[in-house]
């Protein structure tokens, strides 16, 4: 698995669709070339999505907003449990690009500590729902053969 690492390919992902919602969380799917969306690619001319990955594979990102999770420890603990489940469902993701998105805050009441066990499992059990729900074909997006 690939990660999202500059904001012309985050913005890029985030301009395909969303492919699946919980209370929390978005998430967010393009394809990685125009074949997929049962076009012709030009041949000659190759397009930009094929400049931002230029690798064929499952690429990833996760954007937490200071707007919804005010504290960098909070960020940064719900970014590990992003990319910690996403590993999990890797065999059954489409080469394509994600973004996960943070949509809503978690009740600052519930979760008093910025980064509880709490916190971390019922942010986990939401993106485990998250992944289930994503379906494994969108926009004419296949599994690709993975054998190792």
């Amino acid at each position: 698995m690939q990660r999202l690492k500059t904001r012309s390919q985050f913005q890029a992902v985030l301009a395909g669709s969303t492919v699946a919602r919980t209370a929390h969380f978005a998430l967010h799917r393009v394809a990685l070339d125009d074949s997929a969306l049962g076009n012709e690619p030009v041949p000659a001319a190759m397009t930009s999505k094929q400049l931002l990955f230029a690798l064929d594979d499952v690429w990833l990102g996760a954007m937490v907003a200071k707007r919804w999770a005010k504290r960098a420890v909070t960020r940064n603990a719900i970014k590990r449990q992003i990319y910690s489940v996403s590993a999990d469902f890797e065999a059954i993701l489409p080469f394509a690009a994600h973004v996960v998105r943070l949509r809503a805050a978690f009740d600052p009441k519930q979760y008093v500590s910025a980064t509880s066990d709490a916190l971390k499992k019922a942010v986990r059990q939401e993106l485990q729902q998250l992944f289930a729900r994503a379906p494994v074909q969108s926009h004419g997006l296949a599994l690709k053969d993975r054998a190792s």
